[in-house]
């Protein structure tokens, strides 16, 4: 394979320290690591662009606020995710919405006209029904969420009820009603859904409370998401919420920042933790995601967090850098045609 440009001259700029010893590395890796967990916030120089993308082989992206806000793709976001690829990098895109499976979210991206593969998108959909695959599950899910959710428990082969089809549903309470459900159901999972209703809460209910050993399972818990680029709009934390209220059970999370996403994806693609890099907007949830699985991580002021929240001493939870926008990194380019300019 042909080495691009920018590959050739980030080899020429990383070369000078790859001599060192792994012995001589070791005080200096440990320095580090202490004075990570205690530091403030950083705002990256063009400096530490350049050397986070040196010690970095993969990506993960959040998707909404980082990528796009709404159906509008941030401004410098498809430059930079090619100066990545010109790199050599790896690329994956994790979002905590449910609503679309990998193929729905995959429509999207081509439609805002980012070129990206399939098997680079993770959703929450996608994570709820890998981790009930992993546990050889094999009864019946009631799904509280969209159709997302379902089409990716049909490619696993995992049979489930529930959905949009009890989007329209109604109880109508009287004298002695009483709600039948299926004993089958061994799990609810709990997405994000514009059509949540009393009918669905009793249900997931009944499961959860009822049936032997059913298991609990949230795609999310993010208080807020951005369904459209004018406001936040109430996430799927008000839904799980109102299961944990009604069974006070607390749900097993397969999304952002569970673990159980990142060792997904980890072994699936055979990929260090210490070269990942986690971008996202959120403290609690992307920059959480990061922190727990060992990973880099960055925080992009184009979404949920601004700089004020991420500063205030009441913060506890610090990113290693953040950037205004994912197009911060594309000072990382002009560093490099400079190097080649006075090389």
């Amino acid at each position: 394979m042909a080495t691009s440009f920018y590959q050739r001259q980030f080899k020429h700029l990383t070369s000078s320290s790859r001599g060192q010893s792994v012995a001589s590395n070791r005080p200096q890796r440990l320095s580090s690591v202490l004075c990570k967990s205690m530091s403030q916030p950083r705002k990256a120089t063009d400096k530490d662009k350049v050397d986070l993308i040196k010690k970095v082989e993969c990506f993960i992206f959040d998707c909404d606020g980082v990528i796009w806000r709404g159906d509008s793709v941030i401004d410098g976001v498809p430059e930079t995710l090619n100066l990545l690829r010109s790199l050599g990098k790896r690329l994956f895109f994790v979002t905590n919405n449910s609503t679309k499976s990998r193929a729905g979210y995959l429509k999207k991206f081509t439609s805002l006209g980012l070129n990206i593969n399939a098997e680079e998108i993770y959703s929450s959909s996608y994570a709820a029904a890998a981790y009930l695959e992993s546990i050889n599950f094999n009864k019946k899910v009631y799904v509280i969420g969209e159709e997302g959710i379902q089409q990716e428990l049909d490619l696993k082969g995992i049979k489930h009820i529930g959905g949009p089809s009890d989007g329209d549903k109604k109880v109508k309470l009287g004298p002695g009603e009483f709600m039948e459900h299926d004993k089958d159901v061994g799990a609810v999972v709990v997405g994000f859904d514009r059509n949540i209703n009393y009918y669905k809460i009793q249900y997931a209910t009944l499961c959860i409370r009822e049936n032997p050993g059913c298991l609990f399972i949230a795609t999310n818990r993010d208080a807020v998401t951005h369904l459209t680029d004018a406001q936040e709009w109430a996430g799927n934390g008000s839904m799980v919420g109102a299961l944990v209220g009604s069974t006070k059970r607390e749900p097993k999370v397969v999304g952002k920042p569970s673990d159980f996403m990142l060792d997904n994806i980890a072994t699936t693609f055979k990929l260090n933790k210490e070269q990942i890099c986690m971008v996202g907007d959120r403290l609690d949830t992307d920059i959480m995601f990061g922190k727990n699985g060992g990973l880099t991580t960055a925080l992009v002021l184009s979404g949920v967090t601004d700089e004020e929240t991420l500063l205030s001493p009441d913060n506890k939870i610090h990113p290693d850098y953040y950037m205004p926008q994912l197009s911060d990194l594309l000072t990382a380019k002009e560093m490099l045609t400079t190097a080649t300019a006075t090389a």
